[in-house]
This record gives C-alpha cells, sequence and structure tokens, in this order.
C-alpha cells in the first residue's frame, strides 16, 4: 500500500504490533519511498522492540542511501489529510484542513520534532495502587472519617475560634461560639429555617440557619459528611446555636497556579470506552493522526481520566450495546488504539467505573494482568484519584463518579450536566473529591482518606459526564473532557446527549486551553 502519509505509517506500523515515535514517522514519510523504507527499519528493528524510534529508521536509511536522497518530505494527499479540527466550531469549507501543511512548505513536516527528554518532568503524587488496608470493619470507616475531619478541619480551624461539641453544650446562653465539624444532618423546620448539626470526635450540635439570612442560599450547597466551619451565638438554653456564618475549607483566594518554564501542552481525555458499539473509532484515529502533525508537535502529555473500555455488566442490558463482549479483548482492542498515538508523548492513565477495578474509590490502579496488557506504549497507571506533575504544573486527576451526586443534590442553577465545570467547583470549595458517603458514589474506607483534596491542584482534570466544560475557580483551571462514544440507547433513556470526539489541549505554560473537535 502506498505510504505517503504520515498517518497511513502509522497505521502500518500499528497493524504490525509496533508503535513510533512522532519524528520516525516524519523521517519514514520523507524518504523517497517510505514503503520501502518502513520495510528496511522494520528488518532492522530489535526483535524485543515495541515502539519504532528515531534512531532505528535513521540506521536503516543511511545504511541504503545518502541523507539528502531522504531529506524532503513528500506531500500528504488531500484525501488523507487530518480531520479539520478547531475549537468547537465548524470550519469554513473554504479554509485549509488543519492538519493539512500550508503550500508554501511543500507539504513537509518539520524535520526535527523530538524534544530534549531532560526537559521533562513528571511526578505523581498520592498513587494509592498497593496500599489499600481496608477491610470493611467498623473501625475503617472510623478511622477514615477522622482522618477527613483532621485534614480539612486543620484548614478551617485557624479561621475561626473553635471548640468541640461538648465544650458548646457547658457554654452560658448568649456565648459567641464556634465549632468545626462534619456536616451530620441537614434539615428544614417547620417555619422554613434550617437546622444542621455538625459532628466531631466529641459529639454532636445543632446549628440554626435563619431563613432570612443572606447567607441562607448556601445551604442549598451543602452535603452530608462535608466538613464545614460554623460561627453564631448561642441560644438562652444553650441548647442550640443560630448561625452567623459559615466556611468551607476551599481555594484561598490569594491561590497563584504554577506554569511551565517552556511551551508545552497536554492533552486532556477521558471515557474513550472502547468495546461498546458507539465508541468512535474514526474520532479516535483522527485525534491520533492529529498528534503526528506539526500542528501538534508541542503535545507531550497525554492524561486520561478513566473508562479506557465499555466494561461488562455496569448497567441493565448493556450487553446489547457492547461490540466485544469479553472484558480482556476490550483492553487488547483499545491498546491497539492506543498504539497509534505518539511514542515519544508521556501518558498517565487512571481508572473509571467502566473499568475491571473496584467500583468504590479510591480506586487502585489496573492489576498486573492488565497492564501488560497495555505495555506497548509503557504509560503510567495510576489511582482515581491521583496528583500528577507535569513540568512543575500540578493536575488533579479524578474520573468524576461523584459529580452525579452533586449534580442531583444542588439546584440545576449552581450544578447541572450541561455546564460541568461548575459541578466541580463545588468539589473544589469542599475540598473533597466525594465528600457525601451512602449515596450514588461507593467509597472504600481505609486507614486515610485518599479522596481529600490536601494541596490545591493547578488544573482539576475529570470525565464520566460526558459532557464537556471548563472554566476556572480561584484560578484552578476544571476541566471536564467529554468522551470518545456516541449516544447509547440507555444514554437515550435517561436523556444524557454525550459530547464526543474533543481533546481538550491546555498550554502548560500559561494554562490556556483550545478544544479540538475530531466528530
Amino acid at each position: 500500500m502506498p505510504l505517503e502519509a504520515p498517518a497511513r505509517i502509522v497505521g502500518e506500523l500499528t497493524s504490525r504490533g509496533y508503535n513510533a515515535e512522532r519524528e520516525a514517522v516524519t523521517r519514514l514519510a520523507g524518504a523517497s519511498d517510505p514503503g520501502a523504507a518502513l520495510e528496511r527499519v522494520l528488518e532492522a528493528v530489535p526483535e524485543d522492540a515495541l515502539v519504532v524510534r528515531t534512531e532505528h529508521v535513521e540506521a536503516a536509511l543511511s545504511a541504503d542511501a545518502p541523507d539528502a536522497a531522504r531529506a524532503e518530505p513528500t506531500a500528504v494527499p488531500d484525501g488523507d489529510s487530518t480531520p479539520s479540527v478547531s475549537t468547537g466550531t465548524d470550519p469554513d469549507p473554504g479554509d485549509e484542513p488543519a492538519g493539512a501543511t500550508p503550500v508554501e512548505t511543500g507539504g513537509s513536516l518539520p524535520a526535527d520534532r523530538s524534544v530534549d527528554p531532560a526537559k521533562r518532568a513528571l511526578e505523581i503524587v498520592g498513587d494509592m495502587t498497593g496500599q489499600s488496608t481496608g477491610t470493611g470493619e467498623y473501625e475503617d470507616f472510623v478511622s477514615v472519617f477522622r482522618d477527613r475531619l483532621d485534614r480539612l478541619g486543620g484548614k478551617l480551624k485557624g479561621r475561626v475560634n473553635h471548640r468541640p461539641a461538648t465544650a458548646i453544650q457547658d457554654m452560658p446562653g448568649g456565648s459567641e461560639v464556634a465549632m468545626v465539624g462534619l456536616v451530620n444532618d441537614i434539615r428544614s423546620t417547620a417555619s422554613g429555617h434550617w437546622l444542621i448539626e455538625l459532628e466531631d470526635a466529641t459529639g454532636t450540635f445543632p446549628w440554626l440557619v435563619m431563613k432570612d439570612r443572606e447567607y441562607v442560599d448556601l445551604v442549598d450547597e451543602l452535603l452530608c459528611d462535608e466538613v464545614l466551619a460554623m460561627e453564631g451565638t448561642l441560644a438562652d438554653d444553650s441548647g442550640i446555636a443560630f448561625v452567623d456564618s459559615l466556611h468551607f475549607p476551599d481555594v484561598p483566594r490569594t491561590h497563584e497556579p504554577s506554569t511551565a518554564d517552556r511551551h508545552v501542552q497536554a492533552a486532556l481525555i477521558s471515557d474513550v470506552h472502547v468495546g461498546s458499539q458507539e465508541f468512535m473509532a474514526d474520532a479516535w484515529n483522527a485525534f491520533a493522526d492529529w498528534l503526528h502533525t506539526a500542528e501538534a508537535e508541542h503535545v507531550e502529555y497525554l492524561l486520561l481520566a478513566g473508562d479506557m473500555v465499555e466494561g461488562v455488566g455496569v448497567y441493565p442490558d448493556q450487553d446489547e450495546e457492547l461490540d466485544i463482549v469479553d472484558i480482556y479483548e476490550q483492553y487488547e482492542a483499545f491498546s491497539e488504539h492506543l498504539k497509534k498515538i505518539p511514542g515519544d508523548i508521556e501518558i498517565v492513565m487512571i481508572p473509571g467505573n467502566h473499568d475491571a477495578v473496584r467500583l468504590a474509590e479510591p480506586q487502585p490502579g489496573f492489576d498486573e494482568e492488565l497492564r501488560e496488557i497495555m505495555s506497548a506504549h509503557d504509560p503510567r497507571i495510576v489511582s482515581n484519584p491521583s496528583m500528577v506533575t507535569l513540568e512543575g504544573v500540578s493536575v488533579l486527576m479524578y474520573h468524576g463518579v461523584s459529580l452525579d451526586e452533586v449534580i442531583a443534590e444542588l439546584p440545576e442553577d449552581k450544578a447541572s450536566y450541561d455546564d460541568p465545570h461548575k459541578a466541580m467547583y463545588h468539589l473544589l470549595k469542599k475540598r473533597h473529591v466525594a465528600p457525601q458517603f451512602g449515596g450514588h458514589t461507593r467509597l472504600a474506607p481505609e486507614e486515610e482518606d485518599y479522596l481529600v483534596i490536601d494541596e490545591v491542584p493547578d488544573i482539576f482534570h475529570t470525565g464520566h459526564v460526558h459532557k464537556l466544560g471548563f472554566g476556572k475557580y480561584h484560578d484552578v483551571l476544571a476541566i471536564n473532557s467529554g468522551c470518545w462514544q456516541a449516544q447509547t440507547d440507555f444514554q437515550k433513556s435517561v436523556n444524557i446527549d454525550p459530547d464526543a470526539g474533543f481533546a481538550p489541549i491546555v498550554d502548560l505554560d500559561t494554562l490556556d486551553v483550545t478544544v479540538q473537535k475530531f466528530s
């Protein structure tokens, strides 16, 4: 088959079980006979190699002809160029496709797109894979909630003159009091006020929020089990306190995000759902092809926030919507799609609720059998959630199951599927990715609460809800990255209209976002 286009070279390599560095593909595309060059490279590549590297190509080409004979890349045929992409708007029919190279360059791609690995820096913080100690015993639940209260309460105790619940009960009526605790109960009174019960390590105490106070709207944002601070005045009988102010752990308004020291980009995606009949293979292939182009030369990191595959038995009658019914075959198919990504891109993945790990959060990374299936690209596979630092920029990756709960519990004007990033704001405000226990989100008790947002991230990346949205909360960039699955029958039944085939690209040096569209 002709191999003029880099995209075709990638496809041919993938079909033979290889990944490739971007520069290696560029060099092959620039050969006078790309097909013959590819065969020479594959003959010379070491038997245990999984990635075709630039040095493999250079060695094979230099052995047969002078470098100059292959220095000029051939043009990419119009029919093989990457589909037009944009920030979410359809391109002007008269415009050149975004993947095509300008006429004055003769269709060539940059001769050197390699990056000095020494410039890269990737660090994982908070990966609990292999660290799970929970047994489901009562003591585990006590331990995880005490840890939550200690860590989030510590962020609040410096802002109020707090007292334990038992000490407040012994104070005289009319005293000014403050307490830090877990929200144990929220209910309205017959007269329209709100009664909130806070719990700390010593006991519980009731707080009354009057319906005519300016901050009463904040009650709509509360979830059970989140950590909160309240200040107010004790009633005459000291049996209840009237609330004067509420405080969330929150992101400080003084937060200043970190940025990279050079122009480098990260692609943030999620919810690929390989194995579903609605997996958008064409869109994925267009995305992978685009990553091999000059336009994407600065994309050096790919962060995938869960649901690599469709899974099995996740929802009723799911088997009727599966293209691949075996879970391991789903991961093998996903691995083949992953091989189309340039080999020099660093990949970090966390699991989601469709993946073959426990449903309860935090979710450890995949077991060794699944890791081996996806080993060709050597991705970093860590737990859900995890904090990833890319050249000084911290990215909190969380699949996002708790967003369903936030959207269900809060008023529509404060959290909705149409604006998923606004629901993410509430998790940042509460400094916890899944604050409510006992609801739709399954939570696993551990010795410590791995779901607390200890350090403020520069970027908060989620998926799960299959909707695209991004914005900033106290200078934290929140991104929900959509999906790669068209609407399923199940989604139709629950009125979910997915945003599919999008790839948010973040400039790590400025934290600006560009959304590339491939569907």
